[in-house]
């Protein structure tokens, strides 16, 4: 299946997305609003994206019933960037170009909708058109490194070791289990629905998290070289943080992630043509 194809699912994902906003009930004035509102204010999809790029190229006749798993990518990485922006954690004012929700709220609603994602994610899991051990699966894999396996531990030690300066391999480890687990789950994800080998499942996780590795070094150096107009999110934001830049200097990690951009290159040409074409299409802006 050609490329257009994997336009074209995205493209049908992004209206499934905005269509797919739930009921909630209750006499809250705004918080089935709130609960939704983060989603709709954009974002580049690009976990469910991961996911769809492998259904598409290895199994495109379940590329529809993967929109649910997709959406769940979605909604769970929504909710960290939520809690992420909470006056705990780092008191962020601007996220996808709208104010964070406990500005336009309070931090209750924020909390409160940032829960109800996380949730939210597995019963979309849950309800998924495809064979229950499959689900079982997906399920397993999201938990896991969406929780202790993963993005929690690597906030709970982001956060603890703030203001301390950790060796350069504590700080990977760090960024591995906060950032790139959850991208390298994406793909794996999509191994899992598309019925793929045991290696190209392994394949495609190891190169996520090399993957999310590279985003995450990248992000630290926008943070200290784009403005908040340009990011459409808080920036200037790292001062007292363990970043790539504030341990290697902006050079330093520049240098790094250009080593990582070579190594994420050569792993794309291991890709059958279908994966790596998608694969392509998906990172040309961002390598």
């Amino acid at each position: 299946m050609d490329v257009n194809f994997y336009h074209q699912t995205c493209e049908e994902f992004e209206k499934f997305l905005i269509a797919s906003k739930p009921k909630i009930g209750g006499f809250h004035p705004h918080f089935a609003h709130a609960f939704w509102e983060m989603i709709e204010n954009g974002g580049k999809r690009f976990r469910p994206k991961l996911l769809l790029s492998v259904v598409c190229a290895s199994n495109p006749a379940l590329s529809q019933n993967a929109f649910l798993p997709a959406l769940a990518l979605e909604c769970l990485h929504t909710y960290s960037l939520i809690h992420d922006d909470l006056p705990a954690m780092d008191n962020a004012s601007l996220r996808r170009g709208h104010p964070t929700l406990h500005h336009t709220y309070d931090e209750v609603t924020a909390t409160l909708a940032g829960d109800a994602l996380n949730t939210y994610a597995f019963y979309l899991l849950s309800i998924a058109r495809l064979d229950d051990g499959v689900k079982i699966k997906l399920i397993r894999e999201l938990a896991d490194k969406g929780g202790i396996g993963g993005m929690i531990i690597g906030q709970a030690m982001d956060c603890f070791f703030e203001g301390q300066r950790l060796e350069i391999d504590k700080l990977e480890e760090i960024h591995r289990n906060k950032t790139a687990k959850i991208i390298a789950v994406s793909l794996k994800m999509g191994a899992i629905i598309a019925n793929v080998s045991s290696e190209l499942e392994g394949a495609l996780y190891d190169f996520g998290l090399k993957l999310g590795l590279y985003f995450q070094i990248r992000d630290d150096i926008i943070d200290v070289t784009q403005s908040e107009e340009e990011a459409l999110k808080t920036t200037q934001n790292d001062a007292g943080k363990n970043s790539y830049v504030n341990l290697l200097g902006l050079v330093g990690a520049r240098a790094k992630n250009q080593e990582l951009q070579a190594e994420i290159l050569s792993d794309l040409e291991h890709f059958d043509g279908g994966l790596r074409s998608n694969l392509n299409a998906l990172l040309k802006d961002y390598l």
